[in-house]
């Protein structure tokens, strides 16, 4: 991956944890790596955990970002959110599936839309 992707995914997860602290959701972990994969934020919203995707684009060239959570993605993010249930010690807490996605509206300005509960364990 090109530094300027990288610094653009950055960009956007910023802008994202941004969003998500104005929505009510108290920020816990970023980037959570496991054997099986990542989970790009985890937080806290009402007593609920969210395990959140973050989907950036430059542009809507290649779809929306909500279309680049396949099945497989889904499966891993699953893994990898009962990985750190596991690690934290966490039990009987409820919990979802949230997806950010963000595309540029301008060079220094996102659109950013949330998805909640985007999908099932």
């Amino acid at each position: 991956m090109t530094q300027r992707r990288l610094q653009f995914g950055r960009e956007g997860e910023s802008a994202a944890v941004a969003f998500l602290k104005k929505k009510g959701y108290r920020i816990l972990e970023k980037n959570f790596r496991a054997k099986v994969g990542e989970i790009d934020i985890i937080a806290e919203q009402a007593g609920v955990i969210v395990f959140i995707e973050v989907k950036a684009r430059s542009n809507l060239e290649f779809g929306h970002p909500f279309n680049a959570l396949t099945p497989a993605k889904q499966k891993k993010i699953v893994q990898t959110a009962q990985s750190f249930l596991a690690q934290k010690r966490i039990v009987d807490k409820p919990m979802r599936f949230d997806v950010v996605a963000l595309t540029l509206d301008s060079p220094d300005s996102w659109k950013i839309e949330l998805l909640e509960n985007a999908f099932q364990m």
